[in-house]
């Protein structure tokens, strides 16, 4: 079964595009990092080859939570920045708050 490195996770570019929740580009990056095809990044996401090439190519976006918890953990992404993933913007917060 093909695995994603931990050293992947420091990387700048990877990173920026996980804060930026660009999962497409997440994807993308971890492939051309790795080697893995978008075949092996099905079985480990669960996400089919066709969903992950349009995601990539930008044809699809992930705003499903299910789905994006499913991708983030099938890539072993670290707690530390699959966290900050997960949490509103600052400004969808800030509005979240204002509007109560």
């Amino acid at each position: 079964m093909p695995t994603v490195p931990a050293e992947v996770w420091n990387r700048a570019d990877i990173r920026t595009a996980l804060f930026a929740r660009d999962f497409g580009q997440v994807c993308h990056l971890v492939r051309i990092t790795t080697g893995l095809r978008q075949s092996d990044m099905a079985d480990l996401t669960g996400l089919s080859q066709a969903f992950l090439s349009m995601l990539e190519s930008g044809g699809r976006r992930l705003t499903n939570i299910d789905k994006i918890v499913e991708l983030l953990a099938g890539l072993n992404i670290p707690a530390d920045l699959a966290g900050p993933t997960l949490l509103p913007t600052t400004e969808s917060a800030g509005e979240a708050y204002h509007a109560s």
